[in-house]
């Protein structure tokens, strides 16, 4: 079973908000030292924001899937389609933050990197739209 924060479009929403926000600043701030030619320290900030999205967004997108979707397909079994395409944008996040995490465990970065955590970003906005969209119907 979902928490109440989950199914609460309000809360539900702050949560997507704090995260990107924090996803947001850490991207700036990665671009900003590639930019500078600050390689180390560009590197840290990147580890630092893979480790964010695995533990804030990636978590909770998991948390959604093993709970509130169910409970959500439970409820309308028309809510399949929106939900199958939800879960989509999980693992379209999930294989860009491998495809960096793979990168940065060789010490590759480089504005691809910067670019696909922006990639994460626009993916994620999308996704909390359409996701909030949904939770106010029930």
């Amino acid at each position: 079973m979902s928490g109440p924060s989950l199914r609460r479009a309000d809360s539900h929403s702050s949560i997507h908000e704090a995260a990107l926000n924090e996803a947001r600043d850490l991207t700036d701030l990665l671009a900003q030292l590639l930019g500078k030619n600050l390689h180390a320290e560009a590197l840290k900030t990147a580890l630092i924001l893979l480790e964010h999205w695995e533990t804030r967004t990636l978590a909770h997108a998991q948390a959604e899937e093993e709970g509130l979707y169910p409970e959500l397909l439970a409820e309308n079994e028309n809510m399949k389609d929106k939900l199958t395409a939800l879960a989509r944008d999980h693992d379209l996040m999930r294989k860009l933050a491998q495809a960096v995490k793979k990168d940065l465990q060789q010490e590759k970065l480089d504005r691809q990197t910067v670019r696909q955590f922006y990639a994460l970003i626009c993916i994620d906005e999308i996704h909390n739209h359409e996701e909030e969209s949904v939770l106010p119907h029930h």
